[in-house]
Formats: structure tokens, C-alpha cells, sequence
């Protein structure tokens, strides 16, 4: 039951990120909202880590753990800050939907997985073609349309490969502990690259702005990153990566209606493809269980 009430609060999380990403840089720049954001949200995890008096091994794996979350905190994170403020934010949870692809991929070819069986193939590519019916309707986009789409899908690549790390390093460190090292390995980096790129504290902020930059620090940060490795150690990489299938549906709604932004015919027929592509692997999994389940009755 927790496990579950976790994997739909991420989802929820995850639906809302993208348009409180999009709305931090404003007025302030990528650079400055990403890194008051993991500012925050260090504080946070550290004063939780306080109360909770978790321990913060700093064994050799605990190190190496540590530092593949860093990739997705620091290296996935700048991506997506960066790549957001070209493209709407509802896209940016739509490339996101590709990683349950490539964690198949790469769970295969690490950690010897069975990820990549005919039925996960068929549902993937269906999702896939979703995502690529919803891409068609920007068939004239600016370069710097095209580089944002090419950052985000950077930061899906780093998501995935820090995720998979981590399972494949199976260090067993509570997820708090989890979110706690990767954050002390990344913000510095980002300190340094806020200092180095802009160096600028503003002095006002619009209300939209400074509200999600609260919001992501306080709640998407220390909250969002605990659950999200507390899920990851208790499930596989590529049901964990489903996430992204689902909130790419309610972030461009979001986006639509908070923010404007474009929802086309194309759009919606291709969240339903999306949609289709969840059921099928949902459906799937299931039978496969349930044949499972009889085959093992009937051998007792």
C-alpha cells in the first residue's frame, strides 16, 4: 500500500514539475532557479535527515551510490532547466515518456534484466509512437525549439542511466539517505555553476516565479527524490520508468490550461496512444502473472 500512495504521488509530483520548471526561470534565469531549488531542498533533507537520526554512511558504495544520483540531480536537472525555456512544459514531461524505452534498454545490457520481451517491446513502441504523433505537430519549429527538445532528451538519457546505476549498485541505504548524499555531491556543482554563469541574485521575483521556486525546493526536492528512490529500490527500473508515461497526459493539460499552451487533435490522439501503451503492459504483466500463478497450482 505505501509503495503504491508513493508511485502516485510521484506521478502527481512529476505532472506538476514541468510548469513550475518552466515558470522558476522566469525572471530570474535557468540557472538561478535550478540552484535555489537544490539549495533549498538540501536544507530540507538534511533537517529531515536530523529529525529521523538516519545516519549518513559514507562507505565506499555509499559514495558510489551517491554520486550516480548526482548525475540525475545535477547533470539531468541542468538539461531540463535549460532545454524548458524553448519548448512548452508539457513536452518536457512527453520526452520524459521515452525513458521507460531506454531503462529497458539499458536495464537489458547492465543488469541482464528480462526487460525487453516482445509484449514490453510492442507497448513501449506504442507509447513511442504516441510521443512521436505528438511531436508532429511541431513540424516547424526554430533552432532553438530543436536544441531544448535535444537537451531534455539528454536529461532523460542521465535520469535513466543515474536510475539504473543505483539498482545496479544495490547499496540498501534508505531512500532519505539516498536524496541526502546526492544532493551534498551536487550542489556545490551548481553553486559554482550558477557562479560561474551568471553570479546574480535578483533582487524581485514574479509571484509565480518565487512560489515555484518554494514549491520545488520544499516539496518536489526533499519529497519527490525520497519517494522516488524509495519506489526504485522496492520495484524494477522499467515499472519505475512507467511514471513517465502517465504524467506526460496530465502535464500537457496542465499546460493547456495554466499556461496557454498549445493542445492539438495530434496531441490528444497521441496521449492515447500513450494511454493504450500502459494498458497493454499493465494487461500483460497480469496474464503473464496470473499463468504464473496457475501452472504453479497445478504442478501442487
Amino acid at each position: 500500500m505505501r509503495i503504491a500512495l508513493a508511485y502516485i504521488f510521484i506521478i502527481l509530483l512529476w505532472s506538476t514539475t514541468p510548469l513550475a520548471i518552466k515558470w522558476s526561470a522566469e525572471g530570474s534565469g535557468f540557472i538561478f532557479g535550478v540552484t535555489a531549488r537544490m539549495s533549498i531542498g538540501l536544507i530540507c533533507v538534511l533537517f529531515m535527515l536530523l529529525l529521523s537520526r538516519q545516519p549518513l554512511p559514507w562507505h565506499s558504495k555509499a559514495r558510489q551510490t551517491y554520486f550516480a544520483i548526482a548525475v540525475q540531480i545535477y547533470g539531468s536537472m541542468t538539461a531540463v532547466y535549460w532545454g524548458a525555456q524553448f519548448i512548452p512544459s508539457g513536452w518536457v514531461s512527453v520526452i520524459f515518456g521515452l525513458s521507460p524505452f531506454i531503462t529497458a534498454l539499458l536495464t537489458a545490457l547492465w543488469l541482464g534484466e528480462r526487460s525487453l520481451t516482445w509484449d514490453k517491446l510492442l507497448a513501449y513502441l506504442l507509447g513511442v509512437g504516441g510521443l512521436t504523433l505528438i511531436f508532429s505537430t511541431a513540424i516547424q519549429m526554430s533552432l532553438q525549439s530543436v536544441l531544448g527538445i535535444i537537451s531534455v532528451l539528454l536529461a532523460v538519457f542521465l535520469q535513466t542511466l543515474s536510475a539504473v546505476w543505483v539498482k545496479r549498485l544495490h547499496a540498501k541505504l534508505p531512500a532519505l539517505t539516498q536524496v541526502t548524499g546526492g544532493l551534498i555531491f551536487a550542489t556545490p556543482l551548481y553553486l559554482v555553476t550558477w557562479w560561474l554563469i551568471d553570479g546574480i541574485i535578483p533582487t524581485a521575483l514574479p509571484t509565480h516565479s518565487l512560489l515555484s521556486i518554494l514549491y520545488l525546493g520544499l516539496i518536489a526536492t526533499p519529497i519527490g527524490f525520497a519517494l522516488y528512490y524509495y519506489i526504485l529500490t522496492h520495484l524494477a527500473a522499467t515499472r519505475v520508468a512507467l511514471i513517465t508515461l502517465i504524467s506526460p497526459v496530465l502535464a500537457l493539460f496542465l499546460g493547456y490550461y495554466l499556461n496557454n499552451e498549445v493542445l492539438t487533435v495530434k496531441i490528444i490522439a497521441g496521449t492515447g496512444l500513450i494511454l493504450c501503451a500502459l494498458l497493454m503492459h499493465s494487461f500483460m504483466r497480469r496474464s503473464r502473472r496470473n499463468k504464473l500463478s496457475e501452472k504453479r497450482t497445478l504442478i501442487r
